[in-house]
């Protein structure tokens, strides 16, 4: 018994270095390929149908997260198969906690993306992957649909394999292709708000219920939208890019 857990204790700090100590970075033509992909699964729409459920999780993510974060009761969260989602949260329907949960689902994305992009230019590939992965864990457990805990518990998974049995390199590879797909995914949502918007659609989404909820204009919350995700974008793509 004492050898067990002396083995575990002196097992301890290895693991510390492991997730919380930098590891190099990657080749730039990684870098670049990396963008590469990420663009082929966010360009083709065909492709994007499928790959957009990953950006859908970080949206309901941020939802359910800012909820939390300004007090009011995460009661659950749905995924479904058209790449739609919902976050349902108990408080009251008026108010700055109200306002920031709205406004919290189109920006997720890409502020996510840019705060991997900042981990990624410290060196910290590691401990992006492990926080993705606890991150995905913890929200598997507010799924309330079939659909929603195959689909967080798919990417969760892939996380933790990556993170755990994956060499430097293919770590490497695989967070920036994270982070960049969340980047160059993160914008394309407000695009297709805006499209379905002046299509006369989406009564009744983000930036609709921002409208009701503060009396500024809809376009004003989704020009907001634009603004985070082109912003993070650039942002984060200098710190990959190492501008």
């Amino acid at each position: 018994m004492d050898t067990l857990a002396s083995t575990t204790l002196s097992a301890l700090p290895d693991l510390w270095d492991r997730i919380f100590g930098s590891q190099p970075d990657p080749d730039l033509w990684v870098v670049i390929a990396t963008l590469v992909a990420a663009l082929a699964v966010v360009v083709p729409h065909g492709v994007w149908r499928i790959s957009r459920n990953t950006v859908t999780i970080a949206h309901e993510g941020g939802h359910g997260l800012v909820a939390l974060l300004t007090g009011r009761t995460l009661t659950g969260i749905r995924l479904h198969s058209d790449t739609s989602g919902l976050t349902v949260s108990r408080g009251k329907p008026y108010g700055l906690g109200m306002i920031l949960t709205a406004a919290a689902g189109y920006t997720a994305p890409p502020l996510l993306g840019l705060g991997g992009a900042a981990l990624l230019a410290a060196g910290h590939i590691t401990l992006l992957l492990w926080l993705a992965t606890a991150m995905l864990l913890v929200m598997l457990v507010m799924i309330r649909n079939a659909y929603g805990v195959l689909t967080v518990f798919l990417t969760g998974g892939t996380f933790l394999l990556v993170s755990w049995l994956a060499g430097p390199q293919v770590q490497a590879a695989f967070a920036y292709a994270v982070v960049w797909f969340l980047l160059v995914g993160g914008v394309r949502p407000a695009f297709e708000l805006q499209a379905k918007r002046s299509r006369g659609g989406a009564g009744d989404s983000d930036a609709d219920q921002l409208s009701r909820l503060t009396h500024v204009p809809a376009g004003l919350w989704l020009f907001f939208f634009h603004v985070v995700s082109l912003c993070s974008l650039m942002g984060g793509g200098r710190w990959l890019l190492r501008l």
